[in-house]
């Protein structure tokens, strides 16, 4: 078991933390006092899920992945690792959103459907444990389309990062304060971001991009998506990636083309973390 300090002692200690937003959230976390927190592996969930711990003591936090096709297995490997480097207590369950049928319809309501199969399995774990389901949302998120946190926050499930006031920034600053490995990872949006709304979204669609895109990441690659428009893949890499991509385009053909790709485009405009939010936009506005 963990050594707690009084009171008094908290709270002086937490008045010298930096930054001045880890207060807030520490002071959050005890105020729920028990847990179960959504873990991704992300910049955002493993931020709460060491700062939960280190705060609250592993008896009192319970992380929980949810492993399913539209998890990346980069990224389930990562989740794995960081549970061995930061003694995480964690729990993997598996979901089939696929087998939703308005899921895999993929309209503007899938990020709901999918965080409803997540708290399907999350809840009754956390109702065991008498703790509350956190999730690793932040205050940028909030003005995206983001159906999936209204489904959240109406079954329960609470968002202790913007009760704290963090953005996506002050996370990565916070976690790198910290020496967190993860405060420069690169955004991982679920695979199924990857295929535009009103594509199906199936399990060798999932396949195609996940391969696409480790593909391109063992060629060096770090922040990129590849977005799946049947036999044609279109990859978004950072500005700065554009000219090293041109250069290199054999490689980068060979290795999306050996992911069942008949075409690979690269997008000029560069990446752009949920641009196909844009065409429900566009819809909205006609």
């Amino acid at each position: 078991m963990q050594t707690r300090s009084s009171p008094v002692s908290r709270e002086l200690e937490l008045d010298k933390v930096t930054p001045p937003g880890l207060v807030g959230l520490r002071r959050r976390l005890v105020e729920l006092d028990r847990v179960v927190v959504a873990f991704s592996g992300g910049a955002d969930s493993a931020f709460l899920a060491k700062v939960a711990t280190d705060e609250l003591g592993a008896d009192k936090v319970l992380c929980v992945t949810a492993v399913s096709p539209s998890l990346a297995p980069e990224e389930l490997a990562d989740v794995r690792a960081l549970v061995r480097e930061w003694s995480l207590r964690h729990s993997e369950v598996e979901t089939d959103e696929l087998a939703n049928p308005a899921y895999a319809a993929n309209d503007g309501s899938r990020c709901a459907h999918c965080k409803g199969a997540l708290l399907d399995v999350v809840g009754p774990l956390a109702e065991s444990e008498g703790a509350v389901v956190v999730l690793g949302v932040n205050t940028d998120d909030l003005g995206d389309h983001r159906p999936g946190q209204q489904v959240a926050s109406e079954r329960g499930a609470v968002f202790p990062l913007v009760d704290s006031g963090f953005s996506k920034a002050e996370i990565r600053r916070a976690s790198k304060e910290l020496g967190l490995r993860t405060w420069d990872k690169p955004a991982a949006a679920c695979l199924a971001s990857r295929v535009p709304y009103g594509t199906p979204v199936t399990a060798p669609t999932l396949r195609s991009v996940a391969l696409a895109e480790s593909g391109l990441r063992a060629l060096g690659f770090r922040e990129l998506r590849v977005r799946h428009y049947g036999d044609l893949a279109r990859i978004e890499l950072p500005t700065h990636d554009l000219a090293d991509a041109i250069s290199r385009r054999e490689e980068i053909v060979a290795a999306v083309r050996s992911a069942g790709y008949l075409y690979v485009t690269l997008d000029l405009e560069g990446f752009r973390s949920g641009n196909l939010n844009a065409a429900l936009r566009r819809e909205a506005q006609s």
